[in-house]
């Protein structure tokens, strides 16, 4: 009796926001929705500027040239925030 292996694929399927969060489809079938309070640029971005997004990275990743932001599928799915701005002394 063989036993069925999971495959993940956390490549970039689809990406669309609602008012407060932006949710990426991944190629297996998870979805991972975050607020957009974690990405600033995103957050202060136009909705057309965040239409503009490309896949990049090999697939994990999202890149929107209008706003200079970069994610990755990875750190998404770690819940990790877009790093604060160091503080100009």
């Amino acid at each position: 009796m063989g036993i069925l292996a999971i495959r993940s694929d956390e490549r970039v399927k689809n990406v669309y926001f609602t008012e407060d969060t932006i949710s990426v489809d991944l190629i297996d079938g998870r979805t991972i929705t975050v607020p957009l309070v974690w990405y600033p640029r995103l957050l202060n971005a136009t909705p057309e500027q965040r239409a503009k997004w490309e896949i990049c990275g090999g697939g994990y990743g999202l890149h929107w040239e209008a706003i200079d932001e970069d994610l990755s599928t990875e750190g998404m799915l770690r819940g990790a925030p877009a790093p604060k701005a160091a503080a100009l002394s």
